[in-house]
């Protein structure tokens, strides 16, 4: 095998650090300090079966998500039927359970996302998947609304800590070249997931299949069992070797990135070229409080902070306001009998996993800013002209569908570019805390108070209202497009490293 990196360990004022092997990628460079040049490695990787093997350790849970939220949505009618075993309403479905799970979806995000900082991605990453996997088998047992209330929190709370985990590591392990299309085809897969939530919900409301207070606990089942599964692979995910480096573990590092390169030099037949960028110097450093990480956010990085919060919020409304009461527009003003809306949502579920597949590689190519700008003011502008067709009437259930997949194709991309974006922007050692940061409040905005309204406009059966509704999230769409516009960053095809040099670099300067 080629020699990965021809640099050695040296002291930051020069010369070779004692006992310092020459030609490794991470060394010692002085009391606590670590040469390396593990980014660079990793940047230059071609695409290989072991990014494969990250993509689908990692970037599955996102399907779990889709399948959870959507399969929750399509039984609310059938939960507070009678017969259906459990005490609840729904009203109480589409409202409290969902701001519920989307506080707990807050509250686990913040837990894990400090807890992963500290601890590290794979650690946390198998621990929020065995609470979701908990939470959404004894979801399944559920008798009374608060019980449902209860675990609903906890599955949003392992689903919060996945989002956190999830995004960091695969930032930091996905090269640089393709970093955009690869992280918004892995989020936009939540989209997978609500489609089969979608056409699953159709056959498990068929109650000549399954009896009333069988079909909606069987639901939660899948989610379990696909857990589990993606629990098997993701045991052979290895640690972030940027958070190892920071983290004083040079030589752990070092072995994930040579096994990275042996596995491409296999697959390819021939070495890999040079390293030619210069190594980073890391100062190994303690874990960093809260304190130092608002510091670090609000005072060093506030245009990015006013960045990702207006993208966080824009999308969250949209998203969570549609997911939850798109069945009750389809039922309550195109007759659409409850056990066929999983059919239209299908439809919806493609037409939003199309948006970062297709649209993807252009954020990489074209550019971040033109991209995230135009799918947040594009999505806007649809979601407006739908509104005014449907204030007309002149929209049937598939006209209605049709427009939303419109709307929602171009949302998609532009929303799973959201989380892109706070996964690059901020400091090494604050990124997991960032992206749950960035989450919670856009979500907590957004997501909570998004269903609570929109449900109570589109609830009013009166036109007017949902009409408002479409129209307070084409706003914030098109608002937080304009943010992106004026204040984005160039963030296309560079390391991590120089979007934001890590709080432990040596010498390190904002950029």
């Amino acid at each position: 095998m080629a020699d990965p990196a021809k640099s050695s360990a040296r002291n930051p004022h020069g010369g070779t650090a004692p006992g310092a092997e020459a030609g490794s990628g991470s060394g010692s460079a002085g009391t606590g300090v670590i040469e390396t040049n593990v980014p660079a490695r990793l940047d230059r990787l071609p695409w290989s079966r072991w990014h494969w093997r990250i993509v689908i350790g990692l970037g599955t849970v996102w399907i779990l998500d889709g399948l959870e939220v959507t399969i929750v949505g399509n039984m609310a009618a059938r939960l507070a039927q009678p017969g259906s075993g459990i005490a609840i309403s729904t009203t109480q479905v589409t409202t409290i359970a969902a701001a519920v799970y989307v506080a707990g979806a807050c509250a686990g995000a913040l837990f894990f996302g400090w807890l992963t900082d500290r601890l590290g991605r794979k650690k946390l990453f198998m621990v929020t998947l065995a609470v979701y996997l908990a939470a959404t088998a004894v979801t399944s047992l559920s008798w009374t609304a608060w019980f449902f209330f209860l675990c609903r929190f906890f599955t949003g709370f392992g689903i919060g800590g996945e989002y956190a985990a999830i995004n960091s590591a695969i930032d930091e392990l996905i090269p640089a070249r393709v970093r955009g299309r690869v992280d918004l085809i892995i989020n936009g897969s939540f989209w997978i997931g609500a489609a089969l939530g979608a056409f699953a919900s159709v056959a498990l409301l068929n109650t000549a299949l399954f009896a009333t207070d069988v079909g909606w606990r069987l639901a939660f089942g899948i989610g379990v069992v696909l857990g589990l599964v993606i629990l098997l692979v993701r045991r052979h995910v290895p640690e972030s070797p940027r958070w190892l480096f920071t983290h004083g573990r040079a030589p752990e590092a070092e072995e994930v990135v040579a096994e990275a390169e042996r596995v491409v030099e296999r697959e390819t037949g021939r070495p890999l070229p040079a390293v030619t960028d210069r190594p980073i110097l890391i100062r190994e450093r303690g874990p960093l409080g809260f304190v130092t990480i608002a510091r670090t956010v609000i005072r060093r990085y506030p245009r990015r902070t006013v960045l990702g919060l207006s993208l966080f919020i824009g999308q969250a409304f949209l998203y969570n306001a549609v997911t939850f009461g798109y069945a009750v527009i389809l039922t309550l003003y195109f007759d659409v009998p409850e056990g066929d809306t999983g059919y239209y949502f299908a439809v919806i579920a493609v037409g939003n996993f199309l948006g970062p597949l297709l649209l993807g590689h252009l954020f990489d190519s074209v550019g971040r800013v033109p991209m995230i700008a135009g799918t947040y003011i594009g999505s806007g502008v649809l979601l407006f002209g739908t509104a005014a067709l449907f204030q007309q009437g002149a929209l049937s259930a598939a006209g209605m569908t049709a427009c939303w997949t419109a709307v929602l194709f171009l949302a998609s991309a532009g929303a799973s570019a959201a989380y892109l974006t706070v996964s690059e922007i901020f400091p090494l050692e604050t990124r997991a805390m960032c992206i749950a940061f960035f989450y919670a409040v856009g979500t907590a905005v957004g997501g909570i108070s998004g269903p609570l309204l929109f449900n109570g406009l589109v609830s009013s059966g009166k036109v007017s209202d949902t009409t408002l509704a479409f129209c307070i999230g084409a706003a914030l769409m098109t608002a937080a497009g304009l943010v992106e516009a004026a204040i984005g960053v160039r963030a296309e095809r560079r390391s991590l490293e120089d979007l934001a040099a890590p709080l432990s670099a040596v010498e390190a300067a904002d950029r």
